[in-house]
Order: structure tokens, then C-alpha cells, then sequence
């Protein structure tokens, strides 16, 4: 059972609908096209992508029981080659020169050949966190080959309504001006 009470009731009045959306983008019902699975795997990828420990160990309070130990290793493993290919291909989008384009990354990505989750639940990971990192190239790629796997727009619109409510939570968390007592 997934329980956004502590969370909920550390949210200031001034962000009142990110509580309330919360509550909803984490339902089956507020997240169409996800799997209760899906929808948990993802906010915890975008509660780590959050890099802070107080803020993950909420999201991870939360859960509780509610994924397995290969959704919490996905979620991490996502968050944190996220956080590193994020970077760089934001580099190469932003850089305008297509040299680098045809250049290796040099950069390893063994996780994606086995994320210990089926390929559609880690991209739909990799999408929301990507989001969150303000990488198009990424988010472009995701959305491709999810699309690609017969993902629906709805669901990969899902996943990014979860990073967006978890992100935003995290920042006011993470900086709780006014919130309640």
C-alpha cells in the first residue's frame, strides 16, 4: 500500500497541487497506460535523479513492499546513467557542431542490455528522468523507442507527468520555505 502521508504532510500550503497531484499521478487511475509497477519504478527513478538522500528515502518510505528489489535497482541504475548521458548528449545537441555527433561517446552503457526489468519499463525510466535533465537528444531517443516497442503516447505521457509532480516535490522538499509545522 503506498502511503504519501509523510510526504504529503511535508509539503507547504503554497504548493498545495503538488500534493494533490501527486496523489494522483501515482495511481493507475492518474498515470493511464502505466502499471502500478511502471508508475512506482518510475517515481523512484525521478526520486533518485532528485540527488538528495532525504528526499529518495521518502519516495522509498512510501513504497515500501509495493516493487521488487530488480524495479529499485532499474530506478537507480536509470537515475544514475541518466545523470551521466544527460549531460553529454545535452552537450552534443547544444555544442551545434555535428563533428561531435559522429564521434564515439566513449562512455559505457552495459546496463542497457540488461536493466533486470523488461526494455520498456527501464526506457520509460530513462524518459522521466531525462525529462527532468532537460535533455531533448534523450528524451527524443526514449520517447522513439518506446514509441517503437508500441508504448502508447498516453503512457509515455504518464511517465513524464510523474517525473514532473516528483521533481517538483523534490525541490520544494528540498527547500521547504513556509511549510507547515
Amino acid at each position: 500500500m503506498l502511503n504519501l502521508n509523510p510526504i504529503r504532510d511535508r509539503i507547504p500550503d503554497y504548493a498545495k497541487d503538488l500534493s494533490l497531484n501527486l496523489s494522483s499521478v501515482l495511481t493507475t487511475q492518474g498515470a493511464p497506460g502505466l502499471s502500478q509497477e511502471q508508475i512506482l519504478g518510475t517515481a523512484l527513478a525521478c526520486a533518485y535523479a532528485a540527488r538528495d538522500a532525504s528526499i529518495t528515502a521518502n519516495f522509498e518510505q512510501a513504497i515500501g513492499d509495493g516493487v521488487t528489489p530488480q524495479v529499485r535497482d532499474a530506478a537507480r541504475g536509470a537515475a544514475a546513467l541518466m545523470g551521466m548521458n544527460n549531460v553529454y548528449y545535452r552537450f552534443l545537441h547544444l555544442a551545434g557542431d555535428k563533428d561531435y555527433m559522429t564521434m564515439p561517446a566513449r562512455l559505457r552503457m552495459n546496463l542497457l542490455r540488461d536493466p533486470g526489468v523488461s526494455r520498456e519499463d527501464f526506457e520509460l525510466y530513462c524518459l522521466a528522468v531525462s525529462a527532468i535533465n532537460g535533455c531533448g537528444l534523450c528524451v527524443e531517443s526514449h520517447e522513439k523507442t518506446l514509441r517503437k516497442a508500441g508504448v502508447s503516447r498516453e503512457a509515455i505521457q504518464s511517465a513524464v507527468r510523474i517525473g514532473a509532480v516528483v521533481h517538483a516535490v523534490s525541490g520544494v522538499l528540498a527547500h521547504p520555505v513556509g511549510a507547515a509545522a
